[in-house]
């Protein structure tokens, strides 16, 4: 396990690593749909294809990001944290993965040995870290907290809605939210005696 001042850091991202496998994406819409109650049921068969693909490679997988959680708005695409032994030996998953249909988009040495693998049919977002990972921890921390605590989960609701209007790639979506989503960790940091 990870020491708290390392789950509870902020990682900024290195403004000199080019992160895109392929190439920065083009922008796109972001577009919110009503909380879903098909998503948890989506994971489980994305789950069920990623674990027959990869066997004992797999050593965790969450579902994470808005979709796990019940009553949020969100983007109609599915976030899993998958945890292998070394996410650098990419021999070990990614072709295994791109037979499935996934395919490499990121790649983020300083930012826990990084990759997302990116599913088009049905939209997923497939994160890779390492065993104990900050990042990892931290996803399932939000999760969790978002679940159980309504008046956070509004907050960052309201917050999504905010950031679309500024159009844009889904990165800087995201960084419009990056204020409201601090608060909220903070506030979960704080209740669990990290901070």
């Amino acid at each position: 396990m990870p020491a708290f001042e390392e789950i509870t850091r902020h990682h900024d991202e290195n403004p000199d690593e080019n992160p895109w496998v392929l190439g920065p994406p083009a922008p796109e819409t972001v577009a919110l749909v009503p909380y879903d109650p098909e998503w948890p049921r989506r994971y489980e068969a994305l789950a069920a294809d990623i674990r027959s693909a990869l066997g004992d490679v797999v050593l965790d997988l969450d579902h994470i990001g808005s979709t796990s959680v019940e009553g949020l708005a969100a983007k109609d695409v599915v976030d899993i944290d998958l945890t292998v032994a070394d996410p650098r030996d990419e021999d070990a998953y990614v072709p295994a993965l791109e037979r499935l249909g996934y395919l490499l988009v990121i790649r983020e040495p300083s930012f826990h040995e990084h990759r997302a693998l990116r599913l088009d049919r049905p939209r997923a977002n497939l994160h890779v870290f390492g065993p104990d990972c900050p990042e990892s921890i931290r996803h399932r921390m939000f999760r969790d907290w978002l679940r159980t605590h309504p008046d956070d989960r509004g907050r960052y609701e309201e917050a999504k809605r905010a950031a679309i209007p500024g159009g844009g790639t889904v990165m800087a979506y995201n960084l419009r939210k990056e204020t409201v989503i601090r608060e909220i960790y903070d506030r979960l940091f704080r209740a669990a005696g990290m901070l």
